[in-house]
């Protein structure tokens, strides 16, 4: 009876599954069968397959079950005296004790529904055992945090006898794979690549610092504290994502850059890794490329029409320069690939030449430079401009030589988009004088500058209108763009279709520099940045700042968000 009891208990999990659209009824009964080889609660038998997350198995018990989930969060920072019982107990069946007041033990479990464990509990202490649901990983992590015993360190050890465990050389780098290869690391990973989906996140960050190993994820723009582990897990999950990324495991003390291809719950995802020595081991950042998620037309952009009509114009020109400013994180790429998506393929040859090519384009010569053996961007471009290109995409002007071969290259009938390192679109202009481009030379070639930065747009689900003084609407700008006799903002308090955030997803803000006669007078006068941009604001370009306000007047974003990424630009 028993058993038949937890088969239908597992049948139900992966039912409530389905019907929440975490798992197809195909991946259900492959899960099923899959538990009689490997013997286990179907929960973990998902888990482990990859095909849901262990929050979302969470999700479904507490549905199920009716026992609240508790978070990371919510754990107690120190030891849970509890009377009757060892620590070894908890460590060996996964429980942890959250709180021992009176009469009453309140523990959190992995598997709260498993009678005979809670009333050993309640026998062993004499108390009431009163079970939460945790994240079986998390309660790990925080077992091994709280009753792990530590080490006594020898103040005459070395570094790296310190770091290794007195092991040296290959018995050392075996010993990574070994830690690397266990059950508990590969599931950490798994999770934690896994989160991704769920939390929309666009990096992972695993951090080591001396008394914890943070696990943060940047959702939207914004980092967000997620995981904490204990330190001495840091090389393990750093080796198991080494190898996973074919790096050197045993190189401690030089970055590496990797990549990982992985498919996670039906999504082909790329991540970039890049490795850099800490003093407390390697800090380690996953780039997560989604191919599914990237949006390759420019009209779901973010593009306001003025300036959209702007940019599509200045791409039709059969020649010159079309520069695409911003800071790293900014979207300038992704920019670039809808710009290309746009122009005619089947008609033109394009090359692009990129470090590294993120995503790969339809009928788009695409070149990867590699600089550890010469193939750098001038290189490379010098070598393209023999392939007959019509359309050359610079994945990033970054010296002086890829500068003036972008000028020659443009002078010479090619159109040439690409992107610069800089906060303003006028700035664009003063950054290719520093890289030694004459000024008659810009003027010749380059035909105008996209300044763009990204804004976390409000989640609809709660965003809802908000009073505005008068101050604030003068102070901020906002009644210069306001029809007549519309005022109205928006903002949002938070739920759970945004994390309780009040923010879900991210559009771009824009200003478009056209070079007309009054900027070509300017720069040949030698005009600085700010002057040109004075110019280019008579010519009639809305800066950042402004473009971003006419979407918080629309309810796309709020006006705290918008002064968040533009605080540079407000007094511009």
């Amino acid at each position: 009876m028993a058993v038949d009891s937890e088969v239908q208990s597992d049948r139900r999990i992966g039912q409530l599954l389905v019907a929440a659209s975490k798992l197809s009824q195909r991946d259900l009964d492959h899960a099923l069968a899959a538990q009689k080889q490997m013997t286990d609660l179907l929960g973990r038998v998902l888990v482990r397959l990859g095909v849901v997350s262990e929050r979302d198995v969470a999700d479904a018990l507490v549905e199920q079950l009716g026992i609240p989930l508790v978070t990371s969060d919510a754990f107690p920072e120190e030891v849970v005296q509890v009377p009757g019982v060892s620590s070894d107990y908890f460590k060996a069946h996964r429980v942890l004790p959250l709180s021992c007041d009176g009469a009453v033990l309140r523990v959190m479990m992995g598997v709260p529904q498993d009678l005979f464990r809670r009333k050993a509990l309640a026998l062993a202490s004499g108390l009431e055992v009163v079970p939460f649901l945790g994240l079986e990983s998390e309660i790990e992590g925080a077992l091994d945090r709280l009753y792990s015993a530590q080490d006594v360190e020898d103040p005459d050890a070395g570094d790296d006898e310190a770091f290794s465990g007195g092991q040296a050389g290959s018995e050392f780098v075996e010993h990574l794979k070994d830690l690397a290869s266990e059950a508990p690391i590969i599931r950490l990973v798994n999770h934690a690549v896994s989160r991704v989906i769920d939390l929309r996140a666009s990096d992972i960050h695993i951090e080591p610092y001396e008394d914890v190993l943070h696990i943060r994820y940047r959702v939207d723009g914004v980092l967000v504290q997620s995981e904490a582990h204990p330190p001495e897990l840091a090389a393990a999950i750093t080796s198991r994502i080494k190898l996973l990324a074919h790096l050197n495991i045993a190189e401690r003390r030089l970055p590496q850059d990797g990549r990982i291809k992985t498919r996670v719950k039906g999504r082909e995802l790329d991540l970039r890794v890049s490795t850099l020595p800490t003093v407390h081991g390697e800090s380690v950042v996953m780039r997560v490329l989604d191919r599914s998620s990237i949006r390759l037309s420019l009209e779901d952009m973010g593009f306001s029409r003025d300036t959209l009509d702007g940019y599509k114009a200045m791409l039709d020109k059969p020649h010159g320069i079309l520069l695409v400013t911003g800071p790293t994180g900014s979207g300038k790429t992704t920019t670039l690939y809808a710009s290309l998506a746009k122009l005619d393929a089947v008609s033109m040859k394009i090359l692009t030449v990129e470090d590294p090519v993120e995503y790969q384009l339809d009928r788009v010569n695409q070149v990867h430079v590699q600089p550890q053996i010469g193939l750098t961007f001038a290189h490379a471009l010098r070598s393209i401009l023999r392939q007959d290109p019509d359309i050359i995409m610079i994945g990033e002007m970054r010296d002086s030589e890829t500068a003036q071969i972008a000028v020659q290259s443009a002078l010479t009938g090619h159109l040439v988009l690409s992107t610069l390192h800089t906060n303003t679109a006028a700035g664009a202009i003063v950054r290719l004088e520093d890289m030694g481009v004459e000024r008659y030379l810009i003027t010749s070639s380059v035909n105008g500058v996209l300044a763009q930065r990204l804004v976390r747009t409000l989640c609809t689900s709660c965003r809802r209108e908000v009073p505005v003084t008068e101050e604030v609407w003068v102070r901020s700008g906002l009644v210069r763009f306001a029809p007549e006799g519309e005022r109205k903002l928006y903002s949002a308090p938070g739920c759970p279709a945004c994390n309780h955030s009040g923010y879900r997803g991210r559009t771009s803000i824009h200003e478009l520099f056209i070079l007309d006669g009054d900027a070509h007078d300017a720069i040949l006068s030698g005009a600085d940045a700010t002057t040109l941009h004075n110019v280019a604001r008579k010519g009639g370009m809305l800066t950042l700042y402004e473009d971003g306000l006419r979407k918080v007047l629309q309810g796309v974003t709020s006006l705290e968000e918008l002064m968040r990424a533009t605080h540079d630009q407000i007094n511009a």
